[in-house]
């Protein structure tokens, strides 16, 4: 039995190997590739729609704009491989954006010395993205402790984690993160304003996450077993993956990084506010939809999500700039997320049930 499980773990981490694609060689490479596809098409139809459009001002807004829903992407994208779903991302970046506002305003007052400690600028960054770490492994713990479904727990925890942001502060925001000489704790806005070899930080932030998350997905034992526990949960523990352990830490990747981007920006702001990141959880889920990662889990990329991210960003920028109502950009950004999911549907009837009809689609 332990030797049919291996094999169909294989098939889970290489579900490509399973399928013999009848359609068109060319028309299973667009579908594989159709977020960078999209990304294309997009910004030669905004190119030849706004003058402003191909400016390196312009592109540098769209990468500093699709920084926040990319880092959320990126953690959103190891959840949904793996079989879950993170609903609290916003929330998390919320409730870590107010962590840091109070460790910078208010710093961490000992009473019993009478003191108040002003942490540096950069051990306050750590400590936020340790609080988003703990609250996704709190995630982690009541889905593979507790059994309870990814989606009822993380929605559960988005009302916790935007009620604690508001508790923090009694509903105000930290204005003015700035910090002060006297405390030793300035410089805090460069991570959201600041540049790096005239290249805005948040741009590198993007980056750094892609390549390292790409690294652990694909080049690791860890990452091979988020694949395999969402693409076969049974196979996967019959061939001794831990998969409680694998689900857990996957949601404390994402907690961190959706505590990296509430700090982001927090610092892009120059202050925390409990509302940051509403609604932000429904952008990375996006993003990593169009970027081809299946809802059925078992499949996706990290450089795909960020370009989903991209798309997303782009097809705002473009609107905005040609002039389209806010209610219009809605319905537009919607009816391509719609699409996206379609697609990824009938790649995976295709693939898992051949027999109903159609091609069968190389995933």
């Amino acid at each position: 039995m332990k030797d049919m499980a291996k094999q169909d773990l294989k098939k889970s981490e290489h579900p490509e190997s399973e399928t013999r694609g009848t359609g068109p060689a060319l028309g299973a490479l667009l579908l594989k590739f159709r977020a960078f596809v999209a990304l294309i098409v997009i910004m030669v139809l905004f190119t030849f729609l706004s003058s402003t459009f191909l400016t390196w001002s312009n592109l540098i807004t769209v990468l500093v704009q699709s920084s926040i829903n990319g880092l959320l992407a990126i953690g959103m994208t190891l959840v949904i491989v793996s079989g879950g779903i993170d609903l609290s991302v916003g929330a998390i970046a919320g409730l870590c954006g107010m962590v840091v506002g109070a460790l910078i305003d208010v710093g961490i007052p000992i009473h019993a010395l009478g003191v108040v400690v002003y942490p540096h600028a950069w051990a306050v960054v750590l400590i936020g993205i340790a609080a988003g770490a703990l609250a996704g492994a709190v995630n982690g713990w009541i889905i593979t402790r507790l059994n309870v479904a990814p989606f009822i727990a993380t929605l559960g925890t988005l009302y916790i984690g935007r009620g604690l942001a508001l508790l923090s502060n009694n509903g105000s925001t930290f204005p003015f993160l700035d910090g002060t000489k006297a405390h030793g704790n300035m410089g805090f806005p460069w991570l959201g304003n600041g540049l790096l070899l005239d290249i805005p930080v948040p741009i590198w932030l993007l980056a750094i996450a892609t390549l390292a998350a790409s690294a652990v997905a694909t080049r690791t034992t860890f990452g091979r077993h988020i694949y395999a526990v969402g693409g076969n949960e049974r196979a996967a523990a019959l061939s001794g993956v831990k998969v409680r352990s694998v689900r857990a830490r996957v949601y404390v990747i994402s907690g961190a990084l959706s505590a990296l981007a509430g700090i982001v920006i927090a610092a892009q702001l120059d202050s925390a506010g409990a509302a940051a990141g509403t609604g932000y959880e429904l952008n990375a889920i996006a993003a990593a939809v169009l970027g081809g990662t299946s809802l059925m889990g078992g499949k996706g990329t990290i450089t795909g999500s960020v370009i989903g991210a991209l798309v997303i960003a782009v097809l705002v920028d473009g609107l905005i700039l040609l002039g389209v109502s806010d209610f219009w950009q809605m319905i537009i950004t919607g009816f391509v997320i719609v699409v996206a999911v379609a697609i990824d549907q009938v790649q995976f009837n295709a693939v898992k049930f051949p027999w109903r009809g159609g091609a069968a689609v190389k995933r």
